[in-house]
């Protein structure tokens, strides 16, 4: 148990900016377990930002509020997944082969390509997520509670979060890794694929929080893993696998697509 809590911070320590233990280390063998525990710190990403929309929407506005989730999610994981996704940008924008691919996606400064890709990653979020609360059944009949009268959205939240980030183990698990491990951020999870174990908790913890939906929203994990095997597929094709950057981008898109497949579900399902 002492070493599963162990690795659980070292997943934590990886892709959040959130304390930890003064024990949690860059341990190579904590690091390449600690993917098991990738859609479970999508949660804890995840209910960050829904207690900020919470605070937010009931002192100010929705609007206000959906900025300020996104924002908290941001710094609470040191816009690590977005930084992965403009470097994708760049280099896949910007660079015709294997080579000069991998070389702009490790340069550290930020393009024309990425500038345009977060601002357009980060707009469909926003006004993905300010649809979203409009379909909440819970706010036809509202309580005192405000938990309850979001709880829908925030469970679409932590669910977005946990399947986004199942994604990224996935490709972990399914594709190669490319490119020079020292200059990756992927480098400790991905030297060695995870076990069958390790994918086997990533997938309960990533398709835990439908079990507390209703069902029609398993409709929306169907095209989620689709789009992230096309993208993985792609970058298969252009760079032979995957890289850190790649899983980013990947975590990205995954968690917009889930976002629009429910709120299809709302709209013209449920």
């Amino acid at each position: 148990m002492k070493k599963e809590i162990r690795i659980f911070f070292t997943a934590l320590m990886f892709l959040t900016r959130l304390p930890v233990p003064k024990l949690t280390d860059h341990s190579q063998e904590y690091l390449e377990k600690s993917a098991r525990y990738f859609p479970l710190i999508g949660w804890i990403v995840a209910l960050i930002s829904g207690l900020t929309f919470l605070v937010f929407n009931k002192y100010i506005s929705e609007d206000i509020a959906i900025l300020a989730s996104i924002i908290a999610g941001i710094f609470t994981t040191g816009a690590f997944h977005e930084d992965g996704f403009a470097d994708v940008c760049d280099a896949f924008g910007g660079g015709w082969t294997k080579e000069k691919i991998l070389m702009i996606m490790k340069d550290s400064r930020l393009g024309t390509y990425g500038v345009t890709g977060l601002i357009g990653i980060l707009a469909a979020k926003f006004l993905l997520l300010k649809e979203l609360p409009k379909f909440t059944p819970d706010l036809q009949d509202p309580s005192i509670n405000i938990f309850l009268n979001y709880k829908n959205f925030l469970l679409i939240l932590v669910a977005a979060h946990a399947i986004s980030r199942l994604m990224g183990v996935w490709t972990i698990y399914f594709f190669e890794y490319v490119t020079d491990p020292d200059g990756s951020k992927s480098k400790p999870v991905t030297s060695n694929k995870p076990s069958a174990i390790t994918l086997l908790m990533a997938c309960l913890f990533g398709l835990l929080p439908f079990v507390f939906l209703s069902w029609h929203f398993a409709l929306a994990i169907i095209p989620v893993p689709l789009v992230a095997y096309r993208l993985a597929s792609y970058f298969k094709k252009w760079i032979g696998g995957y890289t850190g950057d790649c899983l980013g981008a990947i975590q990205q898109v995954s968690e917009l697509t889930f976002y629009l497949s429910a709120l299809i579900i709302w709209r013209y399902i449920i």
